[in-house]
């Protein structure tokens, strides 16, 4: 079944190639075209396209239709182009000619971009709720560990003290900001394009207000062209919000695998969470983290290959825009993945409270002597000489007595202010008004 078809045949391998991964691909999308379907027939009839026993009928065969979704046992059928088409063969099959009349005011055009921002809201917001766990082990880890002192590196040579509470907290900060991008691309994907159809509106007098109220937008896209112009927009925005994510947990991947290393020795795994090797007996290979190294850079390149796909085209719908389907739909499972696995690493990791007793890390405390002659009156610039001669004749001995008490530094780590920046980015997410719209649609 094709929504298009006109009574003529398409070449079975043009339409194997045109059709190409978005059955499988559709699946992701489903349930959302089911919501955008039931919020689409109850503006038909209010406009008086649909009598109100049709809506009925409508209402009760989507709604079993979002049943056998959300128990897994929706499929498109061979021969069925997409999701839009295998939702109306279902209406039509049960309702006749109210199955067909469902599609007036509407294209697929404007109907994969709706189900597009459906499923993406639905996923932003499991991964708030995934970023935010992770941010919590961070935190906690941080304050468990916030007096065992490591060594600071710059040009990744040994530069000053740090800590382990500092180090778990720059993690958990870094995680905000992420989430602060989260929310702009969320902003931008909260929009009803539904009503645009192929991206000229329609001569019937549709109710964009309606549509975008019972589907729990915060606004819709009024140009009808610039809606569909948001098809690949969208995508590219969301997935830089993604790679802001993954670069942070691909750093501090990197970090653990430094730092497992026996040249660090600053925090280990248990047996279980490492591998061997199949000839040297003595090797515990952080594989973990390595492999979500490699997935979130994997993630980060997904806003390039977007922008690639869509930077030449012109305004309107292109079928290039298919193949995003494939890039943009998995990530979201596949960062995920990479939280959840990480966070169960983090909750198994133990610290090296002893670091800095080794004489390799003495150099480290060479800016705080500095400091405290500079406190005694010495000019910065002699102090730094007098220190930096007693390390060149190999006299210098650290006093090892620090005194960091600003905000954001290793005696004052300002945990409890990071995590109130965290509520009140989550905050201004307001989920809850997407909830109460399908709940609504759904009866």
């Amino acid at each position: 079944m094709k929504l298009w078809d006109k009574g003529t045949s398409v070449n079975s391998l043009v339409e194997n190639f045109t059709v190409g991964k978005d059955r499988e691909m559709d699946l992701y999308l489903a349930k959302f075209d089911v919501l955008g379907s039931i919020a689409h027939a109850k503006m038909l009839q209010s406009i008086n396209l649909l009598t109100k026993v049709e809506l009925a009928e409508l209402q009760v065969e989507l709604v079993e239709i979002y049943k056998i979704i959300e128990k897994g046992d929706f499929r498109i059928e061979d021969g069925v182009e997409d999701v839009h088409s295998q939702v109306e063969l279902m209406l039509t099959r049960k309702l006749g000619d109210t199955g067909k009349k469902i599609h007036s005011g509407r294209s697929r055009n404007d109907q994969v971009l709706l189900d597009l921002k459906l499923f993406t809201r639905s996923e932003i917001q499991k991964l708030v709720e995934s970023v935010c766990e992770l941010f919590d082990k961070l935190l906690t880890k941080a304050i468990m560990n916030r007096d065992y002192l490591m060594p600071g590196y710059t040009h990744l040579q040994v530069a000053m003290p740090s800590s382990f509470g500092l180090w778990f907290g720059a993690y958990a900060e870094s995680l905000v900001d992420d989430l602060v991008l989260l929310k702009a691309a969320y902003q931008i994907t909260n929009q009803n394009p539904l009503g645009s159809a192929a991206g000229y509106g329609s001569s019937f007098p549709l109710d964009r207000q309606m549509t975008t109220d019972l589907l729990g937008f915060d606004s819709m896209n009024y140009n009808v062209i610039y809606a569909q112009m948001g098809r690949g927009k969208i995508e590219k925005t969301v997935a830089f919000a993604l790679s802001s994510i993954a670069a942070t947990i691909s750093k501090f991947a990197f970090d653990v695998c430094l730092f497992m290393s026996q040249n660090f020795g600053f925090v280990s795994l248990p047996d279980e969470l490492t591998t061997g090797s199949s000839i040297m007996p003595h090797k515990k290979n952080p594989d973990v983290f390595e492999l979500v190294r490699s997935h979130c850079n994997k993630i980060q390149a997904i806003p390039y290959q977007i922008s690639l796909m869509t930077n030449n085209l012109p305004s309107g719908y292109f079928r290039d825009l298919q193949l995003l389907k494939e890039v943009f739909l998995p990530a979201f499972q596949e960062l995920q993945d990479c939280i959840g696995i990480a966070g169960f690493a983090i909750d198994n990791m133990t610290v090296n409270t002893n670091i800095m007793d080794d004489d390799r890390y003495k150099y480290a405390y060479s800016v705080e002597d500095v400091n405290k002659l500079v406190m005694q009156g010495v000019p910065f610039r002699d102090a730094y000489k007098q220190v930096g001669t007693q390390i060149n004749s190999q006299t210098y001995e650290p006093s090892r007595d620090l005194n960091h008490t600003h905000a954001g530094s290793i005696g004052n780590l300002c945990l409890d202010e990071i995590a109130e920046k965290m509520v009140a980015v989550v905050e201004g997410y307001d989920f809850e008004q997407i909830e109460k719209a399908y709940s609504e649609l759904l009866g």
